[in-house]
């Protein structure tokens, strides 16, 4: 109960600050009546400020109360200016993830900062399709993670098959050009990482869970990383250039004198490699693994009988 009155002690402390900042002078009945305290509470308050280095001064008389010396903001006594940029930053990154109550957090520290709000990042979770039900996944799972709330949902691995999970949320990642759940599946009896775009019919339970795992995120691979890499070495259309510079590193792209690409890279095997390949259609020539050249000339001979070519 001590800890809980200190608490509270502080979080009055601090609105008296911001108070006096926006108000410039009021009483000690007034902010009595504000805190639901008595006034010497009040007045206790006032010299804790004092004693912190809060220039805060009495005036008696008619017109007179608590006043706190003019132009002062927060920071001259609390935080550098570096500081103050740093919290107000961090502050705006979680607004443009539309995190609760951060409007007022954001409102209130820069008006004791005496700055403006920052306006360097915004963030659309929706695809460029303005996919409705993609962004209200986003905003569920995001809501789901902060309240510690179980969900459930069905999956869908990379081979097709489904299941349906009951998943401790903790935390939205992107890696690798995707968005990725990370959380305690209870099925699975492990820390897993899901596709956003492969949960399907997601719900959140009334359930809070309390003690989630602590673990480093980068301790835990993607469970595709399991899957051996293999040398690639493929010739692309110049066509494909808008591709070829968002998929693949700088160093792995030779471009050729008449305008295509030959890239030299590593790639995870498996089934969807061949879908990769075969998603730039006529345009791309796979050089090397010859097996690999060899799986997708049949496929590409399987194409062809289905349309009677």
């Amino acid at each position: 109960m001590k800890g809980t009155g200190v608490k509270m002690q502080i979080n009055r402390l601090f609105e008296i600050v911001y108070l006096l900042m926006n108000k410039k002078n009021t009483t000690a009945k007034e902010l009595a009546a504000h805190f639901e305290v008595s006034q010497r509470t009040i007045y206790r308050d006032i010299d804790t400020l004092c004693v912190a280095g809060i220039p805060i001064y009495t005036n008696k008389g008619k017109g007179g109360g608590i006043c706190l010396l003019e132009q002062f903001v927060l920071n001259k006594s609390v935080l550098s200016e570096q500081e103050q940029n740093v919290i107000l930053s961090a502050l705006q990154g979680l607004q443009a993830t539309t995190y609760p109550e951060t409007d007022q957090v954001l409102s209130k520290l820069s008006s004791l900062f005496g700055s403006k709000n920052p306006d360097w990042i915004e963030v659309d979770f929706s695809y460029w399709s303005n996919n409705e039900e993609g962004q209200q996944k986003f905003t569920l799972l995001k809501e789901a993670i902060l309240s510690k709330k179980v969900i459930q949902f069905d999956y869908y691995n990379s081979n097709g098959q489904e299941s349906h999970r009951f998943v401790e949320s903790l935390k939205l990642i992107f890696k690798g050009q995707a968005w990725y759940l990370f959380g305690y599946c209870r099925d699975k009896k492990d820390l897993r990482y899901f596709k956003i775009s492969r949960i399907k019919s997601l719900i959140m339970q009334e359930e809070t869970f309390l003690n989630s795992p602590t673990v480093n995120v980068s301790q835990v691979t993607l469970p595709s990383t399991s899957q051996a890499m293999i040398s690639i070495v493929m010739n692309v259309d110049s066509e494909m250039a808008y591709r070829i510079y968002d998929e693949f590193p700088i160093e792995e792209i030779t471009k050729k004198e008449d305008g295509s690409f030959l890239i030299h890279t590593n790639m995870m095997s498996g089934g969807w490699l061949n879908g990769y390949l075969m998603s730039y259609e006529d345009h791309l020539e796979l050089l090397e693994p010859e097996y690999l050249r060899e799986t997708l000339k049949e496929k590409y001979r399987n194409v062809f009988n289905k349309y009677k070519i």
